[in-house]
């Protein structure tokens, strides 16, 4: 049900024709290919930055190259590997009306877990999501503190596309805010509960 001050929802990723059968969960990558350009686009993008004055003399070059990487990156990540590696998409359409909709969408969990998502896929998936935005935010506080007035919309596009995707994959993750929410509650609940029942244990 959409929240009526927020045009987005929540829905199972690509419904039944997308789900398999219980497979093991495993820990091995099983989209090697899509694990690899998960991590290396941004990777390059972040190495061109850093090393752009020993690669390059030319601002406007490294610029362009690291603005290209951050946008294939963008398009990888959310379109290719969220889906591969950990069942997740999220998009926006625009309805008759000319409204937009934010939808955020999850592959469907079977009655234990959801099985089709390798452990050692989905940490790589995260890492790289989360670790690379926190360097880019590091790296606009320096060009603004160190005055680097012209490296400030290279790394602010930095931030704003690879945040953009950890935005959109949380709230896949996490589902609406009244989800969030209620997942906090529900742990605190868990956590007060737990530790009731361990200390009449020990008493």
């Amino acid at each position: 049900e959409q929240d009526s001050n927020d045009d987005t929802e929540d829905v199972s990723l690509f419904d039944a024709e997308e789900e398999t059968t219980n497979r093991p969960r495993k820990s091995k990558i099983r989209h090697p290919v899509a694990s690899f350009f998960h991590l290396f686009f941004r990777v390059s993008a972040i190495v061109v930055y850093l090393l752009c004055e020993l690669l390059s003399s030319s601002f406007i070059t490294c610029m362009v190259t690291i603005i290209l990487l951050l946008s294939c990156d963008f398009w990888a990540v959310k379109n290719v590997t969220g889906r591969l590696m950990v069942g997740l998409r999220w998009w926006n359409h625009i309805d008759e009306d000319g409204k937009s909709h934010w939808v955020f969408e999850s592959r469907k969990e079977s009655s234990q877990e959801n099985k089709t998502v390798s452990e050692a896929e989905s940490r790589i998936f995260w890492l790289g999501l989360i670790a690379c935005p926190v360097l880019w935010v590091i790296f606009a506080f320096s060009a603004l503190f160190s005055f680097r007035v012209k490296w400030l919309a290279v790394v602010i596009m930095g931030v704003v596309l690879q945040g953009a995707n950890l935005y959109g994959y949380i709230r896949c993750k996490v589902g609406s805010r009244k989800n969030l929410t209620s997942m906090a509650t529900s742990y605190f609940g868990k956590q007060f509960l737990r530790q009731n029942t361990g200390d009449d244990q020990t008493s």
